[in-house]
């Protein structure tokens, strides 16, 4: 026999034996069809097996639900604003009152209750500017995240994509950025712009002051996503899929949205979880100093801001915020953990 047909000989085997194992997997498999997992599939049974992670979901959940449509419907329930002054909402040595007290409502001369106390000395319900607050914290920590990641990830991309005199212009812009003090320029931004800005509420859908932080926010926050998301185009710049598209004659931005972006989606979603706990601490801090959101308009921070004052009599003041402001940083941390691990393709099913 020759070697041409010893060849065909062999080759005809294998393909007879593939065919014979195709079929008996199939009538062996009585469950039904094996088929492979996508790669969401796999990210999805990694992740529904992280109790934690799925925790912090759950938890994120109820708080976006308390602090949007669970504020406006315990507003109703209560019969008065988060900004209402109760004069009867403080004692005769200007301390807040304890939850659960009674108080008449100047407007309407009912009676009503303050479920978790009084907020400051004009009496103000501690609980409706806790949900409201929320709401505002939550803004600005979203919509900071949202700019932040979006002007990062674009600048990142096109810099380590094009590279040369592109990555160079990028990278020099990102490291005297860095180089600034932050914190310092954040407080005179924030207190020279604010009075111009924070009035811009779009019809009453942010609170006041938010834009004023946002802006700011993503003005100092570009910067770290950008430079990861260059160091990742830069590695898969060097990928033979990305070879191939460019001998075919695939155009960058082809090239960009359509081969480079669905690899960067993991790592975009795994920061800005992690980012947005870090603004959510960034703007519950400067208005601990005074310099975020401003009073009358109610936010974690400055619910915080004006707690000291009262510690020793009422210490749920700094209680209840301070909680808010731990427990919800604390799960957009494990659920940040959590993603990380299951677009880890490394991790085990």
């Amino acid at each position: 026999m020759s070697t041409t047909a010893r060849e065909d000989t062999v080759v005809a085997r294998e393909i007879g034996e593939s065919d014979i194992a195709l079929a008996g997997g199939g009538l062996g498999d009585e469950g039904g069809d094996v088929k492979a997992r996508g790669y969401w599939e796999q990210v999805w049974r990694r992740f529904r097996r992280d109790r934690v992670a799925l925790a912090s979901i759950v938890f994120l959940v109820l708080v976006v639900l308390v602090c949007y449509p669970g504020a406006t419907i315990a507003e109703r329930i209560v019969g008065h604003s988060p900004d209402d002054i109760f004069s009867d909402g403080i004692d005769d040595g200007l301390i807040p009152v304890g939850p659960w007290s009674d108080v008449t409502n100047p407007f309407t001369g009912e009676t009503q209750r303050l479920v978790l106390g009084a907020a400051d000395t004009l009496g103000r319900d501690e609980f409706l500017r806790l949900l409201y607050g929320g709401r505002v914290s939550l803004q600005v920590a979203v919509l900071a995240t949202i700019g932040a990641m979006f002007i990062g990830t674009i600048l990142g991309a096109t810099a380590g994509y094009y590279r040369g005199w592109v990555d160079t212009i990028v990278s020099r812009l990102t490291e005297i950025t860095m180089a600034f003090p932050a914190l310092l320029f954040i407080i005179a931004l924030a207190s020279t712009v604010g009075s111009r800005l924070d009035n811009i509420t779009f019809g009453g859908v942010l609170g006041r002051g938010v834009l004023t932080l946002v802006l700011v926010f993503w003005i100092f926050g570009w910067f770290y996503p950008a430079r990861i998301i260059r160091a990742k185009v830069l590695s898969l710049r060097e990928k033979e899929f990305i070879e191939a598209a460019l001998m075919t004659g695939a155009s960058d931005r082809r090239i960009i949205f359509s081969h480079l972006m669905p690899h960067l989606v993991a790592p975009i979603i795994v920061y800005s979880t992690l980012v947005v706990a870090s603004y959510i601490l960034a703007e519950a801090a400067l208005s601990f100093l005074g310099v975020g959101i401003k009073l009358p308009t109610a936010s974690w921070g400055n619910l915080l801001s004006s707690a000291p004052e009262f510690y020793t009599a009422q210490p749920w003041l700094m209680l209840w915020p301070g909680l808010a402001v731990v427990l919800t940083t604390l799960a957009f941390n494990l659920l940040g953990d959590g993603l990380r691990d299951a677009f880890d393709p490394r991790s085990k099913l």
